[in-house]
């Protein structure tokens, strides 16, 4: 199932499976994930891009390695909050992954996440050279992040 309602996300993950969070790009896929307390989200690796079915491929590998309960999609909203274009393209390949895993999968609005991947990675000095080769991924985790905090305050409040 997609989930556009990250607390209808939630209600469908099982319990004490990690997640997953991806990093759309047209070139790449930022891959982090999660423990499996869904605590601390961690960059992974960048998939290089080439087909559809091989992209899945990987990222289903991955996440049966991993045992992962859920995929979380970074949702690359315009900045006045419309989607354009680029959430739809995220949308598509949302659909497309559903047709082949059963994992519930939900959307976090990614906005101004790569700018604070490069930020971080800047203020630890990293060569520019090593900020192309990990920025997918780095981002990936802030994305991740960003909803396993939101995941934690929902649970809370139960």
């Amino acid at each position: 199932m997609i989930f556009d309602d990250i607390t209808e996300f939630a209600a469908a993950l099982p319990q004490m499976q990690a997640l997953m969070g991806l990093d759309l790009g047209d070139k790449t896929i930022g891959v982090a994930v999660t423990d499996s307390f869904l605590s601390v989200a961690t960059p992974l690796e960048t998939v290089k891009r080439r087909k559809f079915g091989l992209d899945a491929a990987r990222l289903l590998e991955i996440a049966e390695d991993r045992r992962i309960g859920g995929i979380i999609l970074g949702l690359p909203r315009n900045m006045d909050g419309s989607e354009g274009p680029r959430c739809q393209s995220t949308r598509a390949f949302a659909r497309n992954l559903m047709g082949l895993t059963d994992r519930p999968i939900g959307f976090w609005d990614e906005r101004l996440s790569t700018v604070a991947a490069e930020k971080a990675l800047l203020e630890a000095d990293t060569s520019r050279k090593r900020r192309a080769e990990v920025i997918d991924h780095v981002a990936a985790s802030y994305i991740l992040q960003g909803a396993l905090d939101r995941l934690a305050h929902i649970k809370a409040a139960l």
